[in-house]
């Protein structure tokens, strides 16, 4: 197979495009540093796999990226939809260059010299170099497993797409948390025969959104959506889902809203180190240098595997400020390039968050 080398050594190489990754590349590009940046799919690629209309869980200004303000048409929540566009226009507008559907198969070497290996779209392989390495591959890289029997059918997702699929026909949603509940009401208002299957007793409003808490309470008040606590599959057959206790539930689809988890790949090849339950890579909050000197990490993949989130879009937009001032010291970082446009920002932590 032909390997295309590029002998030009950049100063950093970005991993990544999601939110913060394209925020990286814009401070990168406004302070005149060299770089590249890669992506496996589609800018903003986790999201253009959501369910058509899902809305956000955080308001405009909390994801609005690079100093550039995001207006919705109805002043409200946005839709991925909306997003996708609203990124778009952010690298159109700093013509922001993204070499998108190049995943990243190999990375090694040390600082002042790593070597990144990618495969483009008609399988040819690129060879990179640079100084540095900035790894903005976010946390929802694969899902996350049940392990139980028959979770690799056709008709068990971990990622819902549209509720007209399930019109007049049993779905089974496994989970209490926020993903779960927008599905389970959006799909019973479909036309969806809906059953809810939590691990927990109840469904813990302070863990999730107060609407779609209502919402969904009020439907298995009311006898529209059955609801199975302390509950959790056993094995998955076609047509009926086997529950822990015998307990048997049609299921024409079924949908594990179980959350997604981190793809360590990369970190490992390179030797980032891991801390603590969530698997955190070792980071050192003032650079974002990780453990191995040259591998910056920013965004949500600071958080590794989250439970209880910490780590947000909204709260990560200083990480790109500290890669930058890391990266090259003699440039100008200007805090104005992150974020919301100033007059129509607010700091936020986890806290205010959760």
């Amino acid at each position: 197979m032909n390997r295309y080398i590029r002998r030009m050594l950049y100063d950093t190489i970005v991993v990544g495009a999601g939110p913060l990754g394209v925020e990286m590349g814009a401070v990168l590009k406004r302070a005149g540093v060299s770089y590249l940046h890669l992506e496996a799919g589609a800018i903003g690629d986790a999201i253009t796999k959501w369910p058509r209309h899902t809305r956000f869980f955080s308001s405009p200004e909390w994801i609005s990226i690079a100093g550039i303000p995001m207006q919705t048409p109805d002043q409200g929540i946005p839709t991925g939809e909306e997003y996708l566009a609203y990124l778009r226009h952010v690298v159109e507008t700093l013509d922001l260059r993204i070499r998108t559907y190049e995943p990243v198969t190999a990375v090694s070497g040390s600082a002042g010299d790593f070597r990144v290996i990618t495969r483009d779209l008609a399988g040819r392989e690129h060879e990179y170099r640079a100084a540095t390495i900035t790894l903005a591959t976010g946390d929802l890289n694969r899902p996350r497993m049940l392990g139980v029997p028959g979770e690799d059918l056709p008709h068990v997702t971990h990622m819902w797409r549209d509720p007209h699929r399930y019109f007049r026909r049993d779905l089974l949603i496994v989970g209490g948390r926020n993903s779960a509940l927008e599905a389970a009401v959006r799909c019973w208002r479909a036309g969806a025969r809906v059953t809810l299957s939590y691990r927990r007793a109840t469904i813990d409003e302070s863990r999730t959104i107060s609407r779609l808490h209502l919402e969904a309470r009020l439907l298995i008040e009311k006898g529209r959506i059955r609801f199975l606590p302390e509950s959790q599959p056993r094995e998955f057959r076609p047509g009926v889902t086997v529950m822990a206790d015998g307990t048997e539930v049609p299921t024409d689809f079924a949908y594990l809203a179980t959350g997604f988890e981190m793809d360590y790949t990369l970190y490992d090849q390179l030797g980032v180190g891991r801390e603590g339950p969530e698997e955190r890579p070792m980071v050192n909050p003032e650079t974002m240098e990780s453990n191995v000197p040259g591998v910056y990490i920013v965004g949500t993949a600071a958080g590794g595997n989250q439970d209880q989130f910490s780590v947000f879009t909204t709260t990560s937009h200083p990480h790109c400020l500290r890669v930058a001032r890391a990266i090259a010291p003699d440039r100008k970082v200007d805090p104005a390039w992150v974020g919301n446009l100033a007059g129509r920002d607010y700091p936020l932590s986890g806290d205010d968050i959760e």
